[in-house]
Formats: structure tokens, C-alpha cells, sequence
């Protein structure tokens, strides 16, 4: 079939990523004699500088690790809430959701400590070794994608009124960032090279990078991210608020291991974090699946995958999250999949339906249940460009309203070495429209508590130490217990529907050059819905939705509206921002492939 690029297919080592300088610097990285590892970690720490509007330092990230023959493992880089993040604090402010933006959103910031277990535990650089490529893209420049630029002026306002440390990083002289002109961040910048001089006295690869943690936690980077948590800052509530994260959160939290949530079909076991992220949803959608299915691409094929996923989201609003026991083994099962599938119809729903696992009774927030009920006001965005879908740009990027609100903004990045170790990590928030800019760091805060619910008892309630249920998700794949393929996709709510398609697109259609068509199934016109509470605020949601790309059969187009389903058609290339890397492990032989759509992700590797 036709495809905008090839797979790429060598021995040596393949890296894909969100952006070309990220898959570069990898590549750079294990041509250096590095591994996958150390290349994500360059890699990730990259994006931070040449995709600021997806991701950042004080960030978060779930890695999804396969080291040579080793257990497929998961790297927690997500925050917990702070003690005083309590739903009584939020209630007492008069709030009824967590804002989208601003201080009172920060969860502990996770991103930055996760590589650096990566590095240390999995790793043969050192800590300078991997930095110097952000360092350098941060310090001389480089040539920022349209999107930046546009990311900033839509918040120019609140930079210039209320934000002015932000305006100093990303409104020099009053001028955005953009295309074919260098931009810099010194501040940034001159942050890594001062962790590298405090650091530079530890003996050893190890005790360096144990010392930058520190530094991190309980040093000059930690002091300068709880004074900007305490400075009230005007956030989506239209009031200025201070945050709750002291020194005492920072230093006492930790990335963390944990073993996959997993699911086998058809010879395949799919990897992801567990159900304090969203991760288990492309699980369920596959136990979902019937033992036959439509042809693909089919109108029928398309029905089943969407209702399929609204059923898993819904369980995913009523069951998922960490402020309460999962009973993910029941979501998983055959006899609960079995029942459930029997409720796709042939028409589509417009219903919010969570199942009951094991008899239990599934609880949702009331915010969500009047989302649910179509009420007035939660419908919608409440600001423009907050809360809507991940369409309609070719780089299936966020819209940004002017406060700053925004959703799906994300980067990703795979690598696969030649030893065979493999690693997909999607790191995100801590984007410059998220926070003030902390001025003597050069990057802002975080806003995943905006995730989390401002009512008791519910899996996904706001609470102490805590992780607010995230979207971000990265993928591994086994053939026959046998790590053979990484992939991911930036998009917020979307990641796991186009997660889903990408790999039944792999798992289902021919091969190419004898190995699996990653290309392909990237290429393949992807689709979304949006039936079901979104993650990000206002946190709306649009029953019955389903926006697919122009490219898609305008007939099946026409039988999925004869169903039912509220079609919109979208730009040909704007579902999707898939990565995938993957390893052959009877002939070693390694491929990749990335989107082609925004023309910014690009595989590299030989």
C-alpha cells in the first residue's frame, strides 16, 4: 500500500519521536555507544526544550521499560497531590472543579526525577553526557515548529498582563517565537549547567545522578518551585490563587517500578500503566473485541471500535484512578467483556454507561453524571478553545484559549537498541501555558490535579499524596512473551482510541519487507469520539460525537451517520501524532516509523 514514508528497517538502533531534533539527539546518543535508555533520556529531556507548549521539566511521564532480557516494567513519573491538596481546601476557595491552569493545579512534579531513575538503574551516560543536547538546543537555539509561536500568542495577553515571567522566556522584545529564526531559552539552559556544577564533585555515574535528585528535591531547583507554587496567579477560575506544594512534598516523593497492567490477544500481550492512568482502556477495548471482526476500515469495523471504546471510557470515569481500590482483574475479564459487548448495538449510543465488575456499584461525579445528562453549560467549553477535541489542526495538536486552558498536549518518543532493550515514554505538563515560568528555572509548574475530582470518595477524588488519573500512555507490545514493539501518541483522551486502531492496523493487515507495517498503520485515516467526560477542564463532553478524517470512504462516512453517530469530518491529516519502533526477535532486525501528520515526528535509525 501507499504510505508517506517508508518503515525504516536496520540492525543498529531506531528511535521515534514527536519531534526530529528529539529523534536526532537519540540517535546521536546510540551512535556515542549509548543504549535505548540513555538515548530516551537525551531524547525526553530535548523535548522539553523544542516542544515547551507539550511538555517540561516539572512535568510528568509514564515510561514503559523492556531491557534485554529482563520483565517488561513501568516507570511512575507522575506526581502525587500535595498534602494540603485537599477537596476541602479547593471547596473552601469556591471552586467546584480544580482549575486548568495556575498553582492550585500543581501535583508534585514527576517528570524529571522518572529519567533520572531511568538513567541510573538502566542507563551507561552520564548525567552531562545526556544533557548536553537540551543544553545546547536551549543555549545557541534552534528553529521552533509554527506551533510554538502560536501557543504563545494565544496566551500573549495573560503573558504580558499577569504572567510576565513567561513573557520574558517566550515574548523577547514583545515577539513570539518563530518559524526559521533562532529561540532561546538561557535561563533553562544556565539551570542544567548549575546542576551539573553542584552535581560535579559526586564520585561516580551513580552518585552524580543521585546527587542531581537531590539537587532537584531539596536544592536551589526545589526552593525556586515552591516559591512560585506560593505566588497567587491568575488561573482558569478568573481569580488569583497560591498553590498548596511545600518542600516537604518535593523531597519526599519518588518515581517509582511497578509491573504492567496486561492483556493477551491473539497471540499478543499489550503492556501499560495501570489504571491510574488510563492505560488499561486500550486493554478492555481489546477484551471488547468479538472473536470475529468486520473487514478493516469498514463502517461496521469503525461501529465496533467506537462503541467498544465508549463502554471502556465509561468504566474508565467510574472505576479508574488511585484514591481507591481498581478491580481491574473483573474490567479485564472474559465474563465481564462478554456481557458487556452485548451492549453494542447497531445503532450508535448516547449514553454514558459504566459496567458493574463483580456486582459492585459504579460511582461517578456528579460533575460528570450533569456532563452526562446533557445540562446546560457542560456541553461545552466554558472558554474557547478549552475542552475541545483534538482536531482539526494537522498536527492533531490543542486548541489554547486565552486563559491558557488547553487540552491533549503531549509528546512521545520510542527507542529500540541493538541489544534489544526497548522503551516508549510519553512525557507531558509543565507546558508553558500552564504555569508562570519559575524565573530562575526557565520552565513552569505542572496542572495534572486538574484531573482529579473536588468530590469524596470517588476512585479519581482529589486527595493527599495521591496520583490524579492521567491520560498519558504509552504502549508495549509481546508476540509470544517476547517484547517486539513500543509505541504511543500524544492527544489527551484520544491516545488509547488512536492507540487501539494503530495496533489492529499492525496486528491485522499484511506485512511489509517481511516485518510489520508500522508505517502503514500510522498512515491508516485514524478517527476519535468524545463521548464521555473529558480529562481536561472544563471537562465536557459531546454524546454521540465521532470525528473522523476526510480521507475516511465517504460511505462509510454515510452508513456510520445512518447508525446514528453525530460524524464530524475532519482535515485528511489531523487524527493522530503515533510513534512506533519494533524489534524482530528471530532475525533482530529493528524498524520504525512516525506521523507524518504536522510534518514534525520523524523516525531515524540504521
Amino acid at each position: 500500500m501507499f504510505t508517506t514514508r517508508p518503515t525504516l528497517q536496520g540492525t543498529f538502533g531506531m528511535v521515534s519521536s514527536t519531534h526530529w531534533l528529539a529523534s536526532q539527539s537519540a540517535m546521536a546518543v546510540l551512535e556515542d555507544g549509548g543504549n535505548a535508555f540513555d538515548a530516551a533520556v537525551a531524547a525526553g529531556f530535548v523535548l522539553h526544550v523544542v516542544e515547551p507548549h507539550l511538555n517540561g521539566p516539572a512535568g510528568e511521564v509514564p515510561i514503559i521499560l523492556a531491557p534485554a532480557g529482563g520483565a517488561v516494567r513501568v516507570l511512575c513519573g507522575q506526581g502525587g497531590a500535595p498534602a494540603g491538596a485537599t477537596i476541602a481546601h479547593y471547596r473552601g476557595l469556591g471552586l467546584d472543579l480544580v482549575p486548568g491552569t495556575g498553582p492550585l493545579a500543581v501535583a508534585v512534579p514527576g517528570a524529571f526525577d522518572a529519567w533520572m531513575l531511568l538513567l541510573r538503574d538502566h542507563g551507561t551516560k552520564s548525567l552531562a553526557d545526556v544533557l548536553k543536547y537540551a543544553i545546547g538546543y536551549a543555549e545557541d537555539g534552534h528553529a521552533p515548529v509554527e506551533r510554538v509561536g502560536e501557543t504563545v500568542e494565544a496566551v500573549r495577553e495573560l503573558f504580558e498582563t499577569e504572567w510576565t515571567s513567561s513573557a520574558e522566556v517566550y515574548l523577547p522584545g514583545g515577539t513570539a517565537p518563530r518559524p526559521g529564526e533562532l529561540f532561546r531559552n538561557p535561563a533553562l539552559a544556565a539551570t542544567w549547567r548549575r546542576l551539573l556544577a553542584e552535581v560535579s564533585a559526586a564520585e561516580g555515574r551513580e552518585a552524580e545522578i543521585e546527587a542531581a535528585r537531590e539537587v532537584w528535591r531539596t536544592g536551589f531547583i526545589a526552593e525556586a518551585l515552591v516559591r512560585q507554587a506560593g505566588r497567587p496567579t491568575m488561573d482558569t477560575s478568573g481569580e488569583r490563587h497560591a498553590g498548596t506544594l511545600t518542600a516537604t512534598d518535593l523531597a519526599s516523593w519518588s518515581a517509582t517500578y511497578e509491573t504492567p497492567a496486561t492483556y493477551d490477544w491473539r497471540g499478543w500481550t499489550l503492556c501499560k500503566a495501570g489504571p491510574w492512568s488510563q492505560g488499561p482502556v486500550l486493554l478492555q477495548q481489546l477484551a471488547l473485541l468479538p472473536p470475529e471482526l468486520p473487514p478493516h476500515g469498514s463502517a461496521d469495523y469503525v461501529h465496533l471500535l467506537v462503541e467498544g471504546c465508549k463502554l471502556a471510557m465509561a468504566d474508565r470515569e467510574a472505576w479508574y484512578g488511585d484514591a481507591a481500590e481498581v478491580p481491574l482483574d473483573a474490567l479485564l475479564s472474559d465474563a465481564y467483556n462478554t456481557a458487556r459487548r452485548a451492549l453494542i448495538g447497531d445503532e450508535a449510543s448516547y449514553e454514558l454507561r459504566p459496567g458493574a465488575p463483580g456486582g459492585r456499584t459504579p460511582r461517578m461525579s456528579h460533575h460528570a453524571r450533569r456532563v452526562a445528562s446533557g445540562e446546560a453549560g457542560f456541553d461545552a467549553p466554558a472558554v474557547p478553545g478549552a475542552g475541545e477535541p483534538t482536531v482539526a489542526r494537522a498536527a492533531a495538536e490543542p486548541e489554547v484559549a486565552p486563559d491558557g486552558s488547553t487540552r491533549g498536549d503531549t509528546c512521545h518518543l520510542d527507542v529500540v537498541d541493538r541489544w534489544g532493550n526497548m522503551v516508549a515514554a510519553t512525557p507531558s505538563g509543565g507546558w508553558l501555558q500552564s504555569n508562570p515560568v519559575v524565573p530562575e528555572l526557565g520552565f513552569p509548574l505542572g496542572t495534572r490535579l486538574q484531573m482529579a475530582w473536588l468530590e469524596e470518595g470517588l476512585p479519581n477524588s482529589l486527595t493527599p499524596g495521591r496520583r490524579p488519573r492521567t491520560t498519558l500512555t504509552p504502549s508495549l507490545a509481546l508476540r509470544d512473551g517476547v517484547p517486539v514493539m513500543a509505541f504511543g501518541t500524544p492527544g489527551g483522551d484520544q491516545q488509547d482510541q488512536w492507540q487501539t486502531h494503530f495496533f489492529l492496523a499492525v496486528a491485522l493487515r499484511a506485512e511489509v519487507r517481511g516485518g510489520l507495517d508500522l508505517q502503514g498503520a500510522i498512515d491508516a485515516p485514524n478517527w476519535h469520539n468524545d463521548s464521555f467526560p473529558g480529562s481536561f477542564y472544563p471537562r465536557g463532553m459531546r454524546p454521540g460525537s465521532l470525528t473522523v478524517e476526510s480521507r475516511t470512504d465517504p460511505a462509510v462516512v454515510t452508513e456510520l451517520r445512518r447508525r446514528g453517530h453525530d460524524v464530524q469530518v475532519s482535515d485528511a491529516w489531523s487524527e493522530g501524532r503515533l510513534c512506533a519502533v519494533a524489534r524482530d526477535p528471530r532475525t533482530g532486525v529493528l524498524s520504525a516509523a512516525a506521523n507524518p501528520r504536522g510534518m514534525q515526528g520523524y523516525a531515524v535509525g540504521r
